[in-house]
């Protein structure tokens, strides 16, 4: 039906007046509006100040429909009519945009709907203009008339939903002035997120694509991480299908969320909305975290486990303040219920991340050393909360027992992973200076320890429990990898959730009081900036142009095109049989299995490597007799034992550059007659 509608459109109505009005129309889409605009300012409606508001509302809800256009776009990946219809009366250019829905449509509806909302009288003239523009979009032969009208649902809903932002905020700033920028701030951080996850230059990380490549394979548990990311990520795919956006949308949103419990707990500790709105917004602007504001890792979902657990644990046991007065001896007890949803959420912030244990030693620590507290290992709550916490977490634990327990062996590598002493102890440190960005990192650090200085000996019986939960949430965590970090490597994001109660208290600490000195406000500005400028540098690393190898986002570069090489050379193999897909890195093996049309089944071979999920899945069995294609990162030979697993083979290489530099080179070898292969006896877990 939608087909037949479109050619009675594009062709039924065909005549030289509409090709020439359409034509016209559908190239200038913004002309008819222009004499209602300024008739809006001329006639003085409305002030002038507040004309002008309403025009940037409706611009801004116009550049929110848009983005949210673009982003249906690549969620169905519907083609133009133009791009695989036959006779179709194409009058311009057909884009190379996907079809659905109609961003022309969007947009003009969008706009029609904010103009007549603001300025009455004009709204049936208005719609029929953006009724216009969405006709000449069939007319042309660039859209099907499906996507002219479900943009025009877009359109105006976007316009709606800004709307009710805008009225929301202009009722509550007058009353509640610093939590609603603090709303707004992240929220249209979020959008900004989901806009750049859609339309920016960073391909998925490796450890994306291989857990991309878990959620096709849905398990108990896998090789190094427990099921939840696989499982967040199979939902969004189910819902959207499998594109990047669709994997990484939720980073966003768990960002978000985490930013706004951290806020609702710092307000709860401080009782002050300045230090509230700091440290929430501190997540969304520290490089640490505002990576997993894009990046779907494990890290991104367990932000938000490790922050909804500090906050509920706050709840059950740190904030039962006494009754009336604080020196009353009398507690009021948390409810039951709130233990039980504690316990859950520890649970699958374990299923998500190991570093959760942590939280089970840094809250027995607290609860032991507060005296007050210490009743609570007498209550049978918190033992019922650490068994749900287990139930939830036994998924990962039965499937290791069926898999030789090989995660444990995995972390346990982790764990007894030696080095020299001053490298991996100062690496360890450059590196939390370098994701939290110098001043800041001796901000936070500095003000958590001088609050918690001050702190623990203040009169206020609460604001010593507060400063004690603060202080047992953060250094257990950081001295135990700063202790680590002597005899190993430490990654950059494992003492992540220290930084968490960190911002807490170094805030509390610093604007907390009632007047700031002019050099700590400018020491304060200026580690604010800093974050901020670096966090938004590292979203756009074209305009530093560093070579690749002092690049951190080169990684998340140059996989497109070998997906596209690869597709090229399976569809010139594929005449001859079957052919599969492989390298000897599960990183490059994954990504392959994301980039390369089609989204084939790929493998990885042990050539003398450590364990990764690929061993697990196995497959090799079923694979003689095919042809296959062979990936290796860099100009390298076809490794000796694969000569003997194959008749034959020949190479091939692929260099992708950026910016007049090498990006990454790659060898990709055509194989012929898979013989079999005797796996080597791996080097590691």
């Amino acid at each position: 039906m939608d087909t037949s509608l479109f050619f009675l459109i594009n062709q039924g109505l065909r005549n030289p007046f509409f090709d020439s009005v359409m034509s016209f129309i559908t190239a200038r889409p913004y002309l008819p509006f222009v004499p209602f605009v300024l008739y809006f300012l001329i006639s003085r409606k409305a002030p002038i100040r507040e004309s002008l508001l309403y025009l940037s509302i409706c611009l801004i809800a116009v550049g929110v429909s848009d983005g949210v256009g673009d982003i249906l776009k690549t969620i169905f990946e519907r083609p133009r009519p133009c791009q695989v219809l036959d006779g179709v009366n194409l009058l311009i250019g057909c884009g190379r945009s996907f079809s659905f829905p109609s961003n022309h449509a969007v947009n003009a509806f969008s706009l029609s709907a904010g103009l007549s909302y603001f300025f009455k009288g004009a709204g049936i003239p208005l719609y029929l203009i953006a009724g216009v523009i969405a006709f000449s979009r069939v007319y042309v032969g660039v859209h099907y008339p499906s996507d002219v009208v479900f943009g025009a649902v877009v359109g105006v809903m976007s316009f709606f939903a800004v709307c009710s932002i805008y009225n929301w905020a202009k009722e509550n700033i007058k009353t509640q002035r610093l939590k609603s920028i603090f709303l707004l701030t992240t929220i249209t951080l979020t959008a900004l997120r989901l806009f750049y996850i859609n339309t920016g230059p960073l391909e998925l990380s490796a450890d994306e694509a291989h857990y991309w490549e878990w959620s096709r394979r849905l398990d108990l548990s896998y090789y190094s991480k427990g099921p939840m990311i696989a499982y967040l990520i199979a939902f969004t795919t189910w819902l959207m299908g499998d594109s990047s956006f669709a994997i990484r949308f939720l980073a966003p949103i768990f960002l978000a969320l985490s930013s706004i419990l951290v806020y609702k707990l710092t307000k709860d500790i401080s009782h002050n909305e300045n230090v509230a709105v700091i440290s929430g917004l501190l997540l969304q602007i520290t490089p640490l975290f505002a990576a997993f504001g894009i990046l779907m890792t494990i890290d991104s979902p367990f932000i938000f486990f490790w922050t909804l657990s500090l906050y509920l644990f706050w709840n059950s046991v740190v904030s039962t303040h006494p009754t009336r007065g604080q020196g009353s001896k009398r507690w009021e007890d948390s409810g039951l219920q709130t233990w039980l949803f504690l316990g859950i959420i520890v649970g699958l912030g374990l299923l998500t991340k190991y570093t959760m244990a942590f939280f089970y030693v840094c809250a027995f620590l607290f609860i032991l050393f507060s005296r007050e507290h210490r009743r609570w290992l007498k209550r049978k709550e918190p033992y019922i909360a650490f068994i749900l916490s287990l139930i939830v977490f036994s998924p990962v634990i039965i499937w290791n027992a069926q898999h030789e327990w090989v995660t444990f062996k995995h972390t346990a590598g982790h764990v007894y992973g030696g080095g020299q002493l001053a490298k991996t102890f100062f690496g360890f440190l450059g590196s939390q200076i370098g994701v939290i960005t110098p001043l800041l990192f001796f901000v936070v650090i500095y003000g958590a320890v001088k609050g918690f200085l001050i702190h623990r000996r203040s009169s206020s019986l609460v604001t010593r429990h507060s400063s004690l939960f603060l202080f047992f949430f953060l250094a257990p965590i950081l001295g135990f990898f700063i202790l680590k970090s002597l005899h190993g490597k430490v990654q950059a994001n494992w003492a992540m959730p220290a930084y968490i109660t960190a911002f807490v208290a170094s805030m509390w600490y610093f604007f907390a009081r009632e007047r700031i000195k002019k050099g700590l406000k400018i020491l304060l500005g200026s580690a604010f900036a800093m974050a901020v400028f670096v966090t938004v540098i590292s979203h756009y690393p074209h305009i530093l142009n560093l070579p690749p190898k002092m690049d951190p986002s080169s990684r998340l570069r140059g996989w497109k095109e070998l997906g596209v090489e690869v597709g090229k050379i399976y569809n010139g193999m594929i005449s001859q049989g079957p052919v599969f897909i492989f390298s000897d890195s599960y990183q490059v093996s994954s990504e392959l299995a994301f980039y390369t049309p089609g989204k084939p089944e790929t493998f990885c071979v042990n050539l003398g490597r450590r364990m990764n999920q690929y061993d697990i899945w196995g497959g090799w069995g079923e694979l003689p007799g095919r042809n296959a294609i062979f990936v290796k990162i860099g100009d390298t030979d076809f490794p000796e034992e694969l000569r003997e697993a194959f008749d034959s083979y020949e190479k091939q290489g692929l260099i992708v550059r950026r910016n007049g530099r090498i990006l990454r080179e790659y060898s990709i070898f055509k194989c012929y007659g898979f013989r079999g292969l005797t796996m080597r006896a791996l080097k590691g877990y």
